[in-house]
């Protein structure tokens, strides 16, 4: 295998910037469910308005990244060779709980073509098409409630979109933690930490 540039500065730049606003997010978000007068957490009034700015710049951040996706062509990483997906996924799973812990070969090694393994592409998929546009669709309907449905099924439109909104906050959250995790399953603890900063990773030629 030889070192590629997988990792232009646009995506390394977007992807740690994305990073530190769903940091935040999750602190002033924690702040928002649970700040009280003995509370550690961020003030109620400085942590929403820590949170809405966040929120826009992370939907600013989104928007630009569907765009230099496609326009790079980065995006064919996340929508090609869908065959056996599924399958595959699993063992790249049983890769991760069992295999990694016993000495084994990684089942799928990147390639200039593939740089995700069919578990990352999966997650990648949801995360990236389904998770993020609901949670910014969400929190734009909390930040402008006067746009959502008075009633739906005998409750509020803004109780809904709050339930959401949270649920998928904490989803990412856990997605963000297991992801920082899974950087430290390269070859060396620091292999794939210090490819995301220096655009290269070792990659197959095929």
């Amino acid at each position: 295998m030889a070192k590629s540039k997988v990792y232009p500065l646009w995506l390394r730049v977007w992807h740690f910037l994305n990073a530190a606003l769903f940091i935040c997010l999750i602190i002033t978000g924690l702040s928002l469910q649970y700040s009280g007068e003995t509370s550690f957490l961020i003030e109620f009034e400085t942590a929403i308005k820590v949170h809405n700015i966040c929120g826009i710049i992370l939907s600013v951040n989104y928007i630009l990244f569907l765009i230099a996706n496609f326009i790079s062509g980065n995006y064919k990483h996340y929508f090609s060779n869908f065959n056996g997906l599924i399958s595959k996924s699993f063992i790249q799973l049983r890769y991760y709980l069992i295999g990694g812990f016993k000495g084994e070969e990684k089942p799928f090694q990147p390639t200039v073509d593939e740089k995700f393994n069919p578990l990352q592409k999966i997650t990648y998929l949801k995360i990236m098409y389904v998770a993020m546009p609901l949670l910014i669709i969400s929190g734009f309907g909390l930040l402008f409630p006067e746009i959502l449905i008075d009633e739906f099924l005998g409750e509020s439109g803004l109780l809904y979109t709050a339930l959401l909104h949270t649920i998928i906050g904490f989803l990412l959250s856990l997605f963000l933690i297991v992801h920082i995790y899974l950087g430290t399953t390269g070859t060396t603890v620091s292999e794939n930490f210090r490819a995301i900063l220096t655009g290269k990773n070792e990659l197959e030629d095929k």
